[in-house]
């Protein structure tokens, strides 16, 4: 292939690029609606208000009868339901703009369509920062976590000779970033609230686990490597995130593929350890922990195919032996 071939090659491979990245961002923004989305209904007319969820669409939304409010409010904080409505006089509708301003959104529209006169009232029992009421800079956060954490990755593999320096990096950046990152999320900007260095803790691993994937992959297969492990995270992971939503309003099966990524798993955690007591954080966990094992367990494979092609140094005669 020639230089004019290889220019031309290359214009198209950036034009297929962009195109399956339009498709990735904007196809999952346009189709949003529920998918079986849990929500909670009691009361003495619950199986009234059933009905008319399900004329939304038979596999629209998950519904769960549950005894009374208590327990109602109960599987709201435990992240078992994203909402639920309350029968027995004039309806109630609880929601969780913490869990996703978007399903809050509809619910609450839903709410205006319940019978009854006046409209049924709209609680939110756990509420979204008010610093950030629409969610929009929670969801703005996930792509700079994930977008650093490719670039580290990169740079690492390709300024980096050695695969056991480039693990040292690797843990650096997950430590600093995690601690700077929430220091401006968590600190200046005040979109999330609880423990500083439990989220910084989450924000590390995010990083860790971006960043090991870049470099494990790297170390292991070699450059080629490197693509594979970023577009996974660019054009999967992040626009399935559902940091802007929610698993259950996008595109089957893609919602909970999203979930087994780092971008999705990290905004799931985040919101369970900020506004919900950690309440639900243990699938999301599981998935970053996985990915921060792999990571290592890749370094370690390119550490011993690295050693193993090592040319072994040819002994040097004796002087006066032979």
């Amino acid at each position: 292939m020639n230089a004019t071939q290889r220019a031309v090659a290359l214009g198209l491979a950036a034009a297929l690029l962009q195109a399956v990245m339009l498709i990735a961002f904007a196809w999952p923004a346009t189709n949003i609606k529920p998918r079986d989305l849990p929500v909670a209904v009691a009361g003495p007319q619950a199986a009234a208000v059933s009905r008319q969820l399900a004329a939304h669409g038979a596999a629209a939304f998950d519904i769960r009868t549950v005894a009374d409010e208590s327990a109602a409010r109960q599987a709201i904080a435990d992240r078992e339901v994203y909402g639920a409505v309350l029968t027995g006089g004039q309806p109630v509708v609880l929601i969780a703009s913490a869990a996703s301003p978007a399903v809050a959104q509809q619910l609450t529209a839903i709410a205006q369509q319940l019978s009854g006169a006046p409209a049924a009232a709209v609680q939110d029992v756990v509420a979204a920062d008010p610093d950030d009421p629409r969610g929009t800079g929670f969801g703005a956060m996930v792509l700079p976590l994930a977008l650093s954490g490719i670039a580290a990755g990169v740079l690492l593999t390709l300024l980096i000779p050695s695969i056991a320096l480039r693990g040292i990096g690797l843990a650096t950046f997950a430590i600093s970033g995690g601690l700077l990152s929430m220091s401006i999320v968590a600190g200046w900007l005040s979109l999330l609230p609880g423990s500083y260095l439990m989220l910084a803790a989450i924000a590390g691993l995010v990083c860790f686990a971006v960043a090991g994937a870049v470099v494990g992959l790297g170390a292991a297969i070699g450059r080629a490597g490197i693509p594979v492990a970023a577009l996974a995270m660019l054009l999967v992971g992040n626009p399935f995130s559902a940091a802007t939503s929610a698993p259950e309003l996008l595109p089957r099966p893609w919602g909970a593929v999203g979930q087994l990524l780092p971008p999705g798993a990290a905004a799931s955690l985040l919101r369970s350890e900020a506004f919900f007591d950690g309440a639900g954080a243990s699938a999301p966990l599981t998935v970053l922990l996985v990915w921060a094992v792999a990571a290592v367990a890749l370094l370690g494979v390119g550490i011993y195919r690295s050693r193993a092609a090592a040319p072994v140094p040819a002994l040097e005669p004796v002087p006066g032996v032979g």
